[in-house]
């Protein structure tokens, strides 16, 4: 990487855009505290969500490290010092194929007030974030998104799915292993320590996966531990060790009372993370049987969840299909050699980026180890894609023959295909 996030000017070409249209994009410096906590509340503002007290803000500035801040603001306005959007972005590592991770540039809290839409601002705030991560040297961008509609225009596109769960407990007897281990009640401090751990094994293993610190908020918020969490004394730990005694596995949930009818509560599984085919089997069935529970749900769950087949009835399980990690590739050449690729081969791919970023005829050249060479090519091209679908295939979760049927590719499909698929499903288990 060539610079830092922190390190790095204002992008001039999106701040002179909004200049012309009388808005200023700067970043924030969050060591100025009555600064932070306008941007923080113009951010819950943009998410629908209650504004944050004093308490809650100093808080959760304690969780910035190199994050980098960045608002647009009107001097126009009667409080001009409340930006009018907001972006807040950061370097995470992206586990891909094989186990390799790429250091990407993760972009959360984008906001615009609805007194300024329709003014350019996204597009300003997000092509600046685009250039910053190029600027960076950092091969990827990756976003979790409110609104699906948005971010295509920029070159992102889903490329991890999750699955949304609804159990019918009473009718899910298990039939699956018997897991050799114990699962024990913890709190949530004792989790924090424990559980991380077990974060990263899984995370080592699985596309999809995004890495986050012990001591990140994307961690506490899991446990319920920022000021300011009203769902958090309601939180259950749960974590299962394995029969040496080491922790291999845990679920965090909570239950929702039905008034009517004290044996019908509602479980709501918020994390379940397992290490081991193990820990996964003992904590789904210390679920399942749970007392006074007449429902679990779980939402974003992997898209290869097992469970169906570990119980008695199939059909107790009720599933839905969501888009939820979309990445946008910048370099290809990095991105395309960070990962594993199934098949050997060459393949060579002309991409279509409106954007700039990453268009341009890449031979990819794959050995038998699975290991990858791309360069810039002038021979003809086996596929014609867009930066979306490649974007998409990359993580190995979406099948190039899907995006040939939405008109996203066309040409060597087969061989594509086999090259580009993953052995295990990419998955993300958070939001940010």
């Amino acid at each position: 990487m060539s610079a830092t996030p922190l390190g790095l000017p204002v992008d001039q070409t999106s701040h002179a855009r909004l200049a012309a249209d009388g808005l200023t994009l700067a970043r924030l410096d969050p060591a100025d505290g009555a600064a932070y906590e306008a941007w923080i509340r113009a951010e819950n503002r943009g998410f629908l969500q209650p504004d944050p007290t004093p308490e809650v803000i100093e808080h959760r500035r304690g969780y910035l490290g190199d994050d980098r801040i960045m608002g647009v603001w009107d001097s126009s306005l009667p409080h001009p010092q409340v930006p009018v959007a907001t972006t807040i972005s950061w370097i995470a590592d992206l586990t891909l194929p094989g186990g390799g991770a790429a250091p990407t540039w993760a972009i959360s809290g984008v906001t615009v007030a609805p007194t300024h839409r329709r003014r350019g601002i996204a597009r300003a705030l997000l092509e600046a974030e685009l250039r910053t991560a190029v600027e960076l040297g950092l091969p990827l961008a990756m976003l979790t998104v409110s609104e699906s509609t948005i971010y295509g225009r920029f070159g992102f596109s889903p490329s991890v799915l999750a699955r949304n769960l609804s159990i019918d407990r009473r009718r899910a007897h298990w039939t699956g292993p018997v897991a050799p281990g114990r699962v024990h009640l913890v709190s949530a401090e004792q989790l924090r320590s424990d559980g991380h751990p077990i974060v990263e094994r899984v995370r080592a293993a699985t596309p999809g996966q995004v890495h986050y610190a012990a001591t990140s908020i994307l961690w506490d918020r899991q446990l319920g531990l920022p000021v300011g969490d009203d769902n958090a004394k309601n939180l259950r730990f749960a974590r299962y060790d394995d029969a040496d005694g080491t922790p291999a596995g845990f679920a965090i949930y909570r239950f929702v009372e039905d008034p009517a009818d004290f044996t019908q509560h509602e479980l709501r599984l918020q994390t379940l993370v397992a290490a081991t085919p193990d820990a996964y089997a003992g904590l789904w069935r210390f679920l399942l049987e749970m007392d006074l529970v007449a429902t679990i749900t779980a939402d974003l769950r992997p898209v290869d969840e097992p469970l169906r087949w570990m119980i008695a009835d199939f059909r107790a399980v009720r599933s839905s299909e969501t888009d939820h990690l979309w990445t946008r590739i910048l370099d290809v050449k990095a991105s395309l050699e960070a990962r594993t690729y199934a098949a050997p081969g060459r393949i060579v791919l002309r991409v279509e980026d409106p954007l700039d970023f990453a268009a341009g005829t890449w031979a990819l050249e794959v050995d038998d180890a699975g290991s990858a060479t791309v360069t810039a090519t002038a021979d003809t091209p086996d596929v014609d894609l867009t930066v979306n679908a490649l974007s998409s295939l990359h993580v190995g979760g979406v099948s190039a023959r899907v995006l040939e049927a939405a008109g996203a590719l066309t040409g060597d499909v087969a061989r594509l295909d086999a090259m580009f698929r993953s052995p295990v499903a990419p998955y993300t288990s958070i939001w940010f």
